[in-house]
């Protein structure tokens, strides 16, 4: 699905949208930058200001920082003049194709920091100072192969070699065949090189490099057989075999790893040669394995200073059990990173030892660096030691490294190649701190804050979630934040729920159609809940009953009553803690958590409501009194994340059962919470409603205090100068909500307005991005925050988790925000 869904979306069904989504879309379709219109915003000197900051407590050199130029909210024409400056000296920088489809569409640069340091960078317009700019070669990907010679068999005779850009060899190439220099292509950064074999071995080998010029322009001119030996430069150090080599992928059959080897073609392309960044895509067209053809795509990419080459794998149709590896040698130690840590971190498996080819006793360390929650199993076959992983659906992202005694600064002992290892490993869990301020949202911006202006953010960020996303929760779709198909999640009914909201504001019929389809896909015709178990008791299922419900209430039938019946069941069965609050989970026993609270407590009030003359509002109040007597703290007015009645779990403190610290969106949940469950006690029913008000007058007084001058809140909430924490929009979004729905209804007074509106305009400053199609981006968002297995509740991991965009669980309180603040406004609301 393109772009053009924003026009034609009123003729097209929910069914047709998601029959390309049945599996996964190589790409959310706004992703797609090359099919972006022009837009009318007029180019600027300064296109853009950037706050980056280093979240880890060590220096990191040459960091990678990646600004694409829809991010920028300019076209590919627009941006192609960019320069970046700090304090008025450029920065080094390279425009690049990172997509690889032949259309530069990033800005590239690479940053040192001073351990937690924060930097300020001006993007500016400045043709004259870019073409002036000229930085030293330190990467480089390149491919050459032999002319004006001959095949004779499989084995080129004589000839030259030339430097192409891309290469497919003909059917008789194989291993050997004397026609590739070194064999494949190769890519090098000013620490190390590598190359592939290009041929049924797909072997990854190492060139160690004993200086920090690049070398392989040079590498083989004079045979196949020299760079087995030390030259000035270095050598080839591994012995790869029958092996994966030093990074390899293949398939893992459940006995041995099956090379990518049984292919219809090979096509290695350079997609960028530059000094600070450059990238290959191997192409293995009709892969035979597992009893599928297949097409592989792999991108791998180096920058300057880094011995890590990223590596993006593409199937053309799923596949399971993809194989990376390093050659299992003797004389090498297995070395295993952390694995008790959320899925999302990265981690590592790493082999140490004399495994170099450069002298007996030199000693070479390989690594692979991947998300702890996509190795499915840790093995080995009789040539490699071997990782299984699940890809997101049709992609895998990993980084393989080599690091050499031999090197000019090289690592030289087991305990340094950990330590260097560690710090890899949190760069790319850790991701810089950015606050992206640009020219293109600036300009939307100008005009004062009125209703109209409110409700057209929000209107805005709907419109470019029904591109993005919306039509795709339904069943059979793909949820793009979660990378798998889509289910019953309470994200999609939060989603939904935002956009009832709005259309009660702006009703649009046809979107109205698109979200009842999708919530209804999830019912059978027998009243059950596709995707959904009772029997796991998880009280973050019952949310999307709220959506189920609003729309059974406007069309009843019999499969969604069934359905809503099944989410009450749950509620009745759910186990509680022996005072009766609700569990977060089967899985979670004896825990209360503040997410839950409003996972489950607006769904039960409004059911008990509708079906059950509200017998149930007494145990939803109860549900509120009992958070606030065990999460709340007395001294900040702020509430704890959960609390183990057991006090046993790691993140529990012993004495009290709560956890250590005060997450963002955690409050947010409650927040919201508590004015979405008053919508259904009656107004006479003051002593139900009493404890929850009170509830909302403490929280309003205390998150002031800990509102940051932009209007909005950090991740932790009350620790703004600790190394790497940041504004987080889902939070800030959710707070935002609970004051303007608070003043709307009563329950606050007016004096708050003052703060509703601080945090309105911050949420939209601070993390809205425009982008030169039309549509719009909601940026820094914790993706996941929860207690558990690698989730010990301590700083460092609220820190560890991704931060995401356009996620269901910040743009949803936004539009949700964008429609109270217009009626806070004076926006006419329609009865």
């Amino acid at each position: 699905m393109n772009k053009r869904l924003l026009q034609t979306l009123p003729l097209v069904t929910l069914s047709s949208l998601l029959l390309a989504a049945c599996g996964q879309p190589a790409n959310p379709p706004a992703a797609n930058q090359t099919t972006a219109k022009p837009s009318t915003i007029t180019t600027m000197p300064v296109a853009a200001k950037l706050l980056i900051a280093n979240p880890s407590d060590f220096v990191r050199s040459q960091q990678p920082v990646y600004l694409s130029y829809y991010d920028l909210g300019l076209t590919a024409q627009q941006a192609q003049d960019l320069v970046a400056r700090r304090a008025g000296q450029l920065v080094p920088l390279q425009h690049l194709d990172r997509s690889g489809d032949g259309t530069r569409d990033t800005l590239f640069l690479a940053l040192d920091f001073q351990p937690a340091e924060q930097l300020q960078l001006h993007i500016e317009h400045d043709a004259a100072a870019l073409a002036a700019l000229k930085l030293p070669a330190r990467t480089q990907a390149e491919i050459s192969h032999k002319v004006g010679g001959e095949w004779q068999g499989a084995k080129y005779i004589g000839g030259t070699f030339q430097n192409v850009q891309q290469l497919t060899p003909p059917p008789q190439y194989t291993d050997h065949s004397e026609w590739i220099r070194y064999e494949g292509p190769g890519i090098e950064s000013d620490q190390v090189g590598y190359r592939i074999y290009l041929d049924w071995r797909n072997g990854f080998d190492v060139f160690g490099k004993t200086k920090p010029q690049l070398v392989l322009q040079d590498v083989g001119q004079d045979g196949y057989q020299s760079y087995h030996e030390m030259a000035d430069w270095g050598m080839d150090l591994l012995k790869v075999g029958q092996s994966l080599g030093a990074g390899g992928y293949g398939y893992w059959d459940g006995q041995k790893v099956e090379r990518v080897s049984r292919v219809g073609q090979h096509t290695a392309k350079v997609i960028e040669n530059g000094p600070l960044y450059s990238a290959l895509q191997i192409t293995y067209q009709d892969w035979q394995i597992a009893g599928k053809t297949v097409t592989l795509t792999a991108d791998l990419s180096m920058t300057a200073g880094s011995r890590l080459v990223n590596t993006r794998l593409q199937l053309s149709e799923p596949l399971d059990n993809l194989a990376i590896g390093l050659a299992k040698l003797p004389d090498t130690k297995l070395i295993q990173g952390e694995v008790e840590i959320t899925g999302h971190a990265w981690t590592y498996v790493a082999t140490w030892g004399n495994q170099s080819l450069s002298a007996p006793d030199s000693k070479l360390g390989m690594a692979l660096l991947f998300k702890r929650g996509q190795r499915t199993a840790q093995t080995e076959d009789e040539h490699s030691h071997v990782s299984v992983m699940k890809p997101a659906g049709n992609q895998l992202e990993y980084y393989f490294l080599a690091a050499w005694d031999g090197e000019a600064d090289g690592i030289k002992t087991e305990a340094e190649f950990i330590a260097y290892l560690e710090q890899q490993a949190e760069q790319l869990t850790l991701t810089p701190r950015q606050r992206l301020h640009t020219a293109a949202t600036a300009a939307k911006l100008q005009q004062p804050l009125t209703a109209e202006h409110a409700l057209y953010w929000g209107e805005l960020l709907a419109k470019s979630e029904m591109v993005r996303q919306t039509p795709y929760y339904a069943y059979g779709g793909w949820d793009y934040e979660r990378q798998r198909p889509a289910t019953f999640e309470y994200t999609t009914g939060l989603l939904l729920q935002a956009y009832d909201d709005l259309l009660q504001l702006k009703p649009n019929a046809e979107w109205q159609q698109v979200i009842s389809d999708v919530v209804n896909s999830f019912v059978t015709p027998e009243g059950d809940i596709r995707t959904y178990s009772i029997k796991k008791y998880n009280i973050d299922s019952l949310n999307t009953g709220n959506m189920l419900l609003r729309d059974y209430l406007r069309q009843p039938n019999e499969p969604a009553r069934k359905a809503l019946a099944l989410l009450r069941r749950q509620v009745a069965e759910h186990p509680r803690t022996q005072d009766g609050a609700f569990w977060h989970k089967q899985i979670y026993p004896h825990q209360l958590w503040l997410d839950g609270v409003y996972m489950g407590m607006p769904f039960y009030a409004f059911y008990t409501t509708e079906f059950e003359q509200g017998q149930g509002l007494p145990e939803v109040v109860k549900e509120f009194k009992l958070t606030r007597e065990l999460l709340r703290d007395a001294n900040t007015g702020l509430y704890y994340h959960a609390w183990d009645e057991a006090k046993q779990q790691v993140w529990a403190n012993p004495e009290t059962g709560l956890s250590p610290h005060f997450w963002g969106r955690g409050l947010g949940w409650l927040s919201m919470a508590l004015v979405d469950v008053l919508d259904y006690i009656p107004a006479e029913q003051t002593e139900l409603r009493a404890p929850l008000l009170q509830m909302i007058t403490e929280l309003a007084e205390a998150l002031p205090r800990f509102q940051h001058d932009s209007g909005v809140w950090y991740q932790i909430l009350d620790r703004p100068e600790a190394t790497g924490n940041y504004l987080e929009s889902s939070a800030s979004a959710m707070f935002t909500y609970f004051y303007a729905k608070a003043i709307n209804n009563g329950y606050l007074p007016p004096s708050y307005k003052a703060t509703a509106l601080k945090a309105y305009q911050g949420l939209v400053r601070e993390f809205m991005l425009v982008h030169p199609d039309g549509l719009v981006s909601l940026v820094n968002t914790v993706q996941v925050a929860g207690l558990g297995f690698g989730r010990d509740g301590s700083y460092h991991y609220y820190m560890s988790e991704p931060v995401f965009r356009n996620d269901a669980k910040a743009n949803g309180p936004f539009i949700m925000a964008a429609v109270e603040m217009a009626k806070l406004l004076g926006y006419p609301v329609n009865q």
